[in-house]
């Protein structure tokens, strides 16, 4: 046992100084910097950002600046009160108008505050689809990473198979030669080796396109090569224990619809207030110039000044838009009521179904991890035993094939379990807070 440790040390070490060796922290940073899922959620939140300003808010007041010009040349003929008859022809007017006008709304039911209050509320939630987003995108990120861990095992421990295989081979040919055995055993031999040969190629293939899957994720050069860490370490109970015991105040889908309801009260309150009047105010600053012709009473004109007012308004019925609005909001806020019920359900659910597959995942690696030792323990003695000629070539190969079955077997049963680990973490609304090292 420990010389197979020892090989693994050495093989491990080997690959890592002629590969970049990819650590869990470091491709999760490489994740959420470049991620493309991820940059686009945040772009998202971005956006819901821009829309929670007070730029967005009608809370500012109005403020419009108008200029204008108008020249007239035409034929006019005016009769005046004393009968008077004066025509002109071509005659021109000339008119120029400049001014600054402000309205601000001071009251209208409140519906502003309540608008303003969702936008808020629905910065909060695209913060949880950010979250969320980064969360699915993280157990892809393991899932291919300790995918690429589990193949690489793969592939050292069929390299392991192929050189017993190998050796299996010559010193089978070598006894034939000597006329100690018979061809049979060395065809048998060969064809094991051959055998191994193959699957070993495959499971190469297998973790080329690992690699590429984990460096979609990571948003880089798909042929970069790398190697992975292959350690694992399991988070005591009473860690996943705090961790389960916060999983309703943390779970990414529980905030959520908790926001949505947030929203939707905030939304039925924003339409009520449209039962209430509103006030607004107005104020300006003008300029006018005009030059008028014979004809008209004045020659020319000049207004400079301020002006302001000030408007009550009431919707006392408004074709029955504000009570079906109410009316639909309140349906919508139901709605969610419901759905924030049914989600803690189903929340809870897969919080329980990944804690079993977690202790599961971990019993069955303690199990696997024994077999693993057995296996060597009986290849270890076939191995004599063959060199003693007291079993056959056909046992020897399934003693071998039984440790080649327990090896892949336990190595998968590792990965596993720290993903179910991992899942069960994302139940909890914990994956973010704890620590791979």
């Amino acid at each position: 046992m420990n010389r197979y440790i020892l090989v693994f040390f050495i093989s491990f070490f080997m690959a890592a100084n002629a590969q970049q060796v990819l650590q869990p922290e470091e491709a999760m940073t490489l994740a959420l910097e470049n991620n493309f899922g991820i940059l686009v959620s945040k772009n998202d939140q971005a956006q819901a950002k821009n829309n929670a300003s007070i730029l967005n808010s009608r809370f500012l007041p109005a403020v419009t600046a108008t200029t204008g010009a108008d020249i007239a040349i035409d034929d006019q003929e005016a009769t005046f009160q004393d009968g008077q008859t004066r025509t002109v022809d071509g005659a021109e007017t000339t008119r120029y108008n400049a001014s600054v006008n402000m309205n601000f709304t001071l009251f209208d039911g409140m519906g502003r505050l309540y608008n303003f209050k969702r936008l808020k509320e629905q910065y909060e939630l695209s913060k949880l689809g950010v979250r969320q987003t980064i969360e699915q995108t993280l157990i892809q990120l393991f899932s291919a990473y300790y995918e690429v861990a589990r193949l690489e095992e793969g592939v050292r421990i069929l390299e392991q198979t192929f050189d017993n295989s190998k050796r299996r081979l010559e010193r089978a040919d070598k006894r034939f030669e000597f006329g100690s055995s018979t061809r049979l055993d060395l065809l048998n031999a060969r064809v094991d080796l051959n055998t191994d040969s193959i699957n070993l190629i495959q499971q190469r293939q297998a973790l080329t396109n690992a690699k590429r899957n984990l460096n979609v994720i990571l948003a880089r050069e798909l042929e970069t090569d790398f190697t992975v860490n292959p350690m694992v370490r399991f988070l005591d109970d009473a860690v996943l224990i705090e961790k389960r015991e916060e999983y309703s105040s943390k779970n990414v889908r529980l905030l959520q619809v908790r926001s949505n309801e947030k929203i939707n009260t905030l939304s039925l309150r924003a339409q009520r207030s449209t039962l209430l009047p509103s006030l607004a105010i107005n104020s300006g600053y003008g300029y006018s110039e005009g030059v008028f012709p014979a004809t008209g009473f004045l020659a020319s004109s000049q207004v400079i000044g301020l002006s302001a007012g000030a408007t009550l308004s009431w919707n006392l019925f408004g074709q029955g838009t504000q009570q079906v609005g109410i009316k639909n909001a309140k349906i919508a806020l139901a709605s969610t009521e419901l759905q924030e019920k049914q989600i803690e359900q189903e929340v809870l659910r897969d919080l329980l179904n990944a804690e079993g597959a977690y202790r599961n995942a971990v019993e069955v690696y303690r199990l696997q991890q024994e077999n693993v030792v057995t296996a060597i323990d009986n290849f270890e003695r076939s191995k004599n035993q063959f060199d003693l000629g007291q079993i056959t070539s056909i046992e020897l190969r399934q003693a071998q094939i039984n440790l080649l079955n327990a090896e892949l077997t336990g190595v998968q049963a590792k990965f596993s379990a720290k993903l179910a680990e991992l899942e069960y973490l994302n139940q909890c609304g914990a994956l973010l807070d704890v620590s791979l090292n």
